[in-house]
């Protein structure tokens, strides 16, 4: 019991936190964006790609987020928001900005804690039946 309502607290908790960066930055999108491309001028990225990555990212933390929240298809949602972590350390590594690789770092150790248990999710709409 207790390992089930550990899980469900940090998949809920993941949850509003990629929910909240989504959400905080789905109005100012735009500004979201041209920031991030700005930060990554010095990438060898190409400046296309980092704005269209820049632009879905913020629908993808708030998809993955409610969907944690929900505890909709789990598996799933905790895979696709460990690619996201992914995605991004491999961005911030082009800039080489360590310190953000540190923070997506922890990400990655909560998303790898979700997936390695997932047996322990019982508190989701998945086991609704």
């Amino acid at each position: 019991m207790n390992k089930n309502t550990a899980y469900f607290l940090l998949r809920l908790s993941m949850g509003i936190n990629l929910m909240g960066h989504g959400l905080a930055r789905i109005p100012k999108l735009s500004v979201f964006a041209e920031g991030m491309a700005t930060g990554f001028e010095k990438s060898w990225l190409p400046k296309p790609l980092v704005q269209i990555f820049s632009t879905a990212l913020p629908f993808l933390e708030l998809i993955i987020g409610v969907m944690l929240i929900l505890g909709f298809k789990t598996r799933i949602a905790n895979l696709a928001g460990a690619t996201l972590i992914i995605m991004l350390l491999f961005g911030s590594s082009t800039v080489e900005n360590w310190e953000a690789m540190g923070i997506q770092m922890i990400y990655a150790l909560f998303f790898y804690v979700l997936i390695s248990r997932v047996e322990d999710n019982s508190y989701s709409v998945d086991q609704m039946k």
